[in-house]
This record gives C-alpha cells, structure tokens and sequence, in this order.
C-alpha cells in the first residue's frame, strides 16, 4: 500500500476517535485542539513510514510538532471552563436534526482532509528526502522561526489583554496588535510557507505548494481572517481600527492612536 494512502486511513481514523470524543464532551470545538496535533501525527507517521531517515525529516517534524502542540494547548487553554465555541454552538442550533451527521462530514472528515493538503510539504520531505536542505533548510527555518514568534507573541498579548480588567469589551490595538489585525494569522501563514522552502529540498517539494497555498485560502477566504472580521465590525470602534491596522501583513499603523482600544 502507497505510504500516501496509508497516511489517509491513519488520519480517518484519527478524526473518527475525535468525533466520538465530541459526542461525550458533546462539544465540537475539540476538532480545534484536534487539528494542531493532526499534523504531529502525519509528521512523525511519515517519517517512521520512510525508508531514508533524515536530519531534514527530523528538524521539520520537530517544528511542526513545536507549532502543533503549542496551538492545541493555547486552543485547549482557552476553551477550559467554558461553554462550546460560538461558531460551533449556532451550528448545533441551525444544523437541528442533522447535527451529528453534517458534524461528521463539516466538521471532522473535512477538517482531516484540509489537514492532509497542509501536511504535504512535510510528507514530502519524510517520503521523498532529496539533497538533505542546505540552503533551503537555512531559509525555510528563518522563516518557520519568524512566524512561530509572531504567532506565539501576538497569542499571548492578546490573552495576557483579555485578562485585564481594562481589556474587557475593547479591541487589541497595541503591540503586534497595532500593526496588523490578526497577527496571530500572519505568523501561521508564515510558518506553513517556511515550511514548505525547506520541501523544495525533497523529490516532489515543489507540487506540495498546495499546503501553504491551503492554509493561506482558508485563514484569509474561509474560516479564520472572514469569520473574526464580521464579529470584531459589530464593535463601534471597529471602523477607526479598521481604517488604521493593516487587515493581514503587518504594516505601520496609518494613524498613531495614543491609547489602546477596542476588540
């Protein structure tokens, strides 16, 4: 059996014990921890499927399982003592009758399915090892590392601002906060693509462009930057916000604002 196929039934399964544990949590939102450690188990499954183990196998996996165990422990953070994700609950209202079969298929075998796409770069690599990275690995790390910092950073202002009192019912308008409006996005996106320069490296690198390009569709088109932005412009202060950050890439900020308002 083709390693490829072999990876797709692992992560079948993987989102099917999942799905279960939504059914005794009874709770969606555990597809949102589910998806950070996804990729840790395509990237080390990968590997162990390889038959040419290889420094650049380990380094890339090592960092997809830094960023993956980092987010599910951030999602799972968040999510503890309360109630179901907002998105999640309208679905379980509007979805009525089929809830649990649309959940399935909406939910968990289409998050498997994205999940796969992103991962390709990092099968790449495992399964078809090329020249051992060089200058590309040097490269894609950079890159890895300045999203991880980006995204680890702009995560933890944002909560460390939530926490305080002043920070409730305002929107983040300072630190990275104040040059982009999902910082935190922006340094996922830059992570994926870092990871993807070093696929070059491997046989088939440069077809895994799918990944990046996947994960940068959905934050930007589908369920990340689109879903945030209709929340955050129910704030009164959203258009000024709006009108001076950057939406996505960070930018300076348009007008400086002397205090931190609104998110």
């Amino acid at each position: 059996m083709s390693p490829y196929i072999f990876l797709g039934f692992i992560l079948f399964g993987y989102m099917n014990l999942w799905f279960f544990w939504s059914l005794v949590k009874k709770r969606n939102d555990v597809a949102d921890v589910a998806w950070g450690l996804g990729f840790v188990l395509l990237a080390w499954t990968s590997i162990w499927l390889s038959e040419e183990k290889t420094l650049t196998g380990f380094i890339t996996s090592s960092l997809v399982t830094i960023w993956g165990m980092r987010l599910a422990w951030h999602i799972q953070a968040r999510h503890r003592n309360k109630p179901e994700d907002e998105r999640y609950a309208k679905w379980r209202e509007e979805w009525g009758r089929s809830f649990y079969l649309r959940s399935y298929f909406q939910v968990f075998l289409l998050q498997g399915f994205l999940l796969y796409l992103v991962s390709l770069p990092v099968i790449a690599i495992n399964l078809r090892p090329g020249d051992g990275g060089g200058w590309l690995l040097g490269l894609g790390l950079c890159l890895w590392l300045f999203g991880f910092i980006f995204e680890t950073v702009a995560d933890w202002q944002l909560s460390s601002f939530l926490k305080k009192p002043e920070g409730k019912g305002k929107l983040m308008r300072s630190g990275l906060w104040s040059y982009s409006r999902h910082p935190n996005y922006f340094g996922e996106v830059t992570q994926w693509w870092g990871i993807w320069v070093i696929a070059l490296s491997s046989v088939a690198g440069a077809f895994t462009i799918i990944g990046p390009l996947t994960i940068t569709y959905l934050i930007l088109k589908v369920s990340g930057v689109p879903m945030l932005e209709r929340k955050m412009s129910e704030h009164p202060d959203f258009k000024s916000y709006e009108n001076e950050v950057s939406i996505f890439f960070p930018l300076p900020p348009r007008r400086k604002e002397g205090s931190v308002e609104a998110a």
